[in-house]
């Protein structure tokens, strides 16, 4: 079998797609419930129920530098990288005895922080050159300058909640 041009592109675009569509959802996510049996079977009291998830980071792709008229180095020279992720929910309940100061009025208390999307920006480095373009009154040979250096601010953009509740029975 003779495998021409237009055959060998078309089975790697077809390799490429089956690539595609075989991969993996990515979870921001992933729940977990906090394991407390044990300490309620030895010390023999109520103990809170725990459930919360496990964020996972989701690393984005670094912004592009971007150059600038009469700089020989793109700003920023170190990229900044964009992480997402998304605090799940959480949910903590406990029993409250004696809540109306009576034992049939036992209740239980909750503390609830809803999923929020979470996304952090890494600091950039920004770098100057020690020379300049060249310079047409220098025989066209760079000046010497004082270098500059700095980082670019980090970033937390987020809104976490939380919910305090108190249930009693009726």
């Amino acid at each position: 079998m003779k495998m021409t041009a237009r055959g060998s592109i078309a089975a790697l675009l077809t390799c490429m797609a089956a690539a595609g569509a075989a991969s993996p959802a990515v979870a921001s996510s992933v729940p977990v419930g906090v394991p407390l049996d044990a300490v309620e079977t030895t010390l023999g009291v109520d103990t809170p129920r725990v459930a919360t998830a496990v964020p996972v980071p989701v690393v984005g792709a670094p912004e592009a530098p971007r150059h600038h008229t009469g700089d020989m180095l793109p700003v920023p020279l170190l990229p900044v990288i964009p992480i997402g992720t998304e605090l799940g929910r959480t949910l903590v309940t406990s029993p409250v005895p004696n809540v109306m100061g009576e034992p049939e009025t036992d209740g239980e208390g909750s503390l609830e922080a809803p999923a929020t999307t979470l996304l952090a920006r890494t600091p950039g480095a920004v770098i100057g050159s020690p020379l300049t373009m060249p310079d047409g009154g220098n025989f066209g040979l760079p000046n010497l300058v004082t270098p500059k250096l700095g980082l670019t601010t980090p970033e937390l953009i987020g809104n976490p909640t939380a919910l305090l509740g108190l249930e009693a029975p009726r």
